[in-house]
């Protein structure tokens, strides 16, 4: 009993140390079990859940809303309110949560299995997401964490790159969402091996016209790269440009950067189809097959 009530006042009074140099992000919610011990007055410990309003109802002191606070900082609102109803002189409060009531992070988008996971403690990103079986091909490598409690949005790159996604991790908390949307998407049609939609998936979000070519398995000799033209979407309307694939393709000309949505078009043989239309092709492009990679 005496090593027991030894290691409460330790923990006290290093409690105000530990606040300073590592700051909890987890957040006290609705409904969560919470600890309050107040050094040497030990009439006034207590376990109690937090109201939905979020506050916790003290023995002592009336009501204090500690919801949306760090265990550090809900410590130093029951100490305010023990010195403002004049309880305690100098009161020393340490709190501790026994039970979140938000255990669950929900995962939504582009994962294989969207849905709400059970998280009882601070985990990896990585980890997290692996809960949901990982990013789909399709996915935005750019996602957005949420924090429970807040208004506080974090946006977060899922590199491709295992060194850099390992040692960039953030963690994520019970109650917090993360939103994963789907990649942007370029349109090869025309006369290439394998025309459609491709992803912008790599660890930039970018891809060129002559990697978007690649993609889409190159041109077959009926293929007409001289006469290839690039739509774009923009606020007006599409507009539509000539863009010399064939140059490109033998390095006598830069490759072109492309933007969501464009569309590369590259005709066939002289006899065929060198008329098509900008709005004929983003019509085609709206029921083209969207290709992973």
């Amino acid at each position: 009993m005496r090593k027991s009530a030894l290691s409460i006042v330790f923990l006290i009074i290093l409690a105000p140390l530990l606040r300073s140099q590592s700051p909890e992000s987890l957040l006290i919610g609705p409904g969560d079990v919470v600890h309050v011990q107040v050094f040497d007055t030990p009439e006034l410990e207590e376990r109690a859940r937090v109201s939905d309003s979020g506050e916790l109802n003290l023995l002592l002191g009336g009501s204090v809303k500690i919801a949306g606070l760090n265990p550090a900082a809900a410590a130093r609102a029951i100490e305010d309110a023990l010195t403002q109803g004049h309880i305690l002189l100098h009161p020393q409060v340490h709190v501790s949560v026994d039970d979140y009531a938000t255990q669950k992070v929900s995962i939504l988008g582009e994962v294989r299995v969207p849905g709400a996971y059970t998280v009882s403690t601070p985990r990896s990103v990585l980890d997290v997401l692996s809960l949901a079986g990982g990013l789909t091909e399709l996915a935005n490598r750019q996602i957005v964490i949420k924090r429970f409690g807040t208004t506080e949005k974090i946006p977060y790159f899922v590199s491709n790159q295992p060194n850099v996604a390992l040692d960039t991790a953030i963690k994520v908390y019970p109650g917090d969402t993360i939103l994963i949307p789907k990649a942007a998407i370029v349109y090869m049609l025309g006369d290439v091996r394998t025309p459609g939609g491709y992803a912008m998936t790599d660890n930039q979000g970018r891809l060129s016209t002559l990697e978007l070519l690649a993609r889409a398995g190159g041109t077959p000799p009926t293929a007409v790269p001289s006469h290839a033209r690039l739509i774009r979407k923009t606020s007006s309307g599409f507009t539509e440009m000539p863009i010399p694939l064939s140059d490109m393709q033998k390095g006598k000309r830069p490759d072109i950067a492309l933007e969501p949505d464009d569309i590369v078009y590259v005709p066939f043989s002289y006899l065929r189809n060198l008329a098509v239309n900008a709005s004929g092709i983003v019509a085609t492009a709206g029921n083209a097959a969207v290709y992973r990679f």
